[in-house]
């Protein structure tokens, strides 16, 4: 009944759906996902996707963001690990750690935490003991943020 073929193109449009939870929504509960996900409700928990996360103006997130690559427009009270690139936008407050790749801090944004630039998907970074934890072969390098 099913081939390889469409095994192969059920993964390819479940990484390519974008999923939302919209303003006035409140999701209790880690949510994790292979697609990209727009957030413009409030959610206390995780949020881990394979794919991009856009955290919109009205967003509120209560909890850790791990994602390919993340727009930060809202509120994110937890840290915040993106593979690629990180873009934070003028209304974007965090209140926690950053660890990114590359990140582009427009005019206005905000974060409250440590910012540890130049980590990828297979970087070492410490854990929160101190204490490395491998998730790859990159040595990250801590970049001041003023």
């Amino acid at each position: 009944m099913f081939n390889a073929k469409d095994d192969q193109r059920n993964i390819e449009l479940q990484s390519n759906t974008s999923n939302i939870i919209t303003k006035g929504t409140l999701l209790e509960g880690n949510l994790d996902t292979n697609g990209n996900i727009r957030i413009e409700g409030e959610v206390k928990g995780n949020v881990k996707t394979e794919a991009k996360i856009v955290l919109g103006g009205s967003s509120k997130i209560e909890g850790d963001v791990t994602a390919q690559n993340a727009e930060v427009e809202g509120e994110l009270k937890g840290n915040i690990r993106v593979y690629d690139t990180l873009i934070l936008k003028p209304s974007s407050l965090i209140h926690g750690d950053i660890t990114t790749n590359k990140l582009i801090v427009e005019s206005g944004a905000a974060f409250n935490g440590a910012c540890r630039m130049g980590v990828t998907a297979n970087s070492t970074i410490p854990n929160d003991n101190g204490k490395p934890q491998q998730t790859g072969q990159s040595n990250p390098t801590r970049q001041p943020v003023s």
